[in-house]
């Protein structure tokens, strides 16, 4: 039986709800197999899709129904302030919430015009951060770093295809600027920041999906902040700026362990758009 696209569908949407899943993925799906813009999609309602394409939707919803694989892992890309970028196992699935990391910094970078901004990302998975950073700062220069080879091979091809300039360095977190005694003014990273007894509280598109080297972090989460800042003080100078991702009960912590190393900085928490507190910015002073 031939159906129509919007029969498609609807029986996908229904065999997710069934599931326990998100019925929007069928849209999102359903639009990738058929490699059409979104306007174009929702014009199709009516046509009727080719019997492989059927067969491979279906096959990819009833992966994600079954097992909770994320749609970006079937799509193979994940939009990210307005441009694709290319996902795999090996990286961490870049959130909307992280957008407004990278926006801060944007903003942060062109309030001194004097001073032209360098920029280390910190943890960088698939690039994400430091990509847009590089695009949307031209005069900025944006290394970034990873621990993950797989991550880096990521994270540089969509560099190359996106037209950024940016050195990706293996090491962990700032290692590489130390052994470099490279100086930067401005550190943002979104690092591992989930406690591992916590893992329970996920769904299983994140903790079975996710690399877990992106995720968890010792000491209640807090191992990975510890590091970066203790390595920043060798790294950013009087004047320069911090600015991390955070889990929304990790402020004071957190801003406890910027004070210890840096007891004179102005430090910040910024809320997300939900209102929760996701950013901690510094500036040393």
């Amino acid at each position: 039986m031939n159906l129509k696209q919007y029969e498609v569908l609807n029986r996908a949407s229904l065999f997710l709800e069934k599931h326990n899943r998100e019925p929007k993925v069928a849209e999102l799906l359903l639009q990738h197999h058929l490699q059409v813009s979104r306007s174009k999609f929702y014009a199709m309602m009516q046509d009727r899709p080719s019997r492989t394409v059927v067969e491979n939707f279906q096959t990819d919803i009833s992966k994600h129904a079954l097992t909770g694989v994320p749609v970006q892992h079937l799509t193979g890309q994940e939009s990210f302030y307005g441009r694709l970028f290319s996902i795999n196992e090996h990286v961490l699935i870049p959130r909307p919430e992280t957008e407004e990391l990278v926006q801060h910094v944007i903003h942060r970078a062109r309030q001194n015009k004097e001073v032209q901004p360098v920029i280390v990302d910190v943890g960088t998975g698939s690039g994400v951060i430091a990509i847009t950073l590089a695009l949307e700062i031209p005069n900025a220069i944006v290394y970034a770093t990873d621990i993950s080879e797989e991550a880096l091979t990521i994270a540089d091809q969509n560099a190359k295809r996106l037209g950024a300039e940016v050195p990706f360095l293996q090491g962990n977190f700032l290692q590489p600027f130390i052994d470099n005694h490279v100086q930067a003014n401005i550190i943002v990273s979104n690092p591992p920041y989930i406690a591992k007894a916590d893992a329970g509280y996920l769904s299983d598109t994140v903790k079975n999906f996710d690399p877990e080297i992106a995720l968890f972090a010792a000491e209640n989460g807090l191992a990975a902040y510890k590091q970066i800042i203790e390595q920043s003080r060798e790294v950013i100078g009087k004047g320069g700026h911090l600015a991390f991702e955070i889990g929304y009960e990790q402020s004071v912590a957190v801003t406890a362990l910027i004070k210890n190393v840096f007891p004179m900085a102005e430090v910040q928490t910024i809320q997300d758009i939900n209102k929760k507190d996701r950013i901690v910015t510094v500036r040393n002073r």
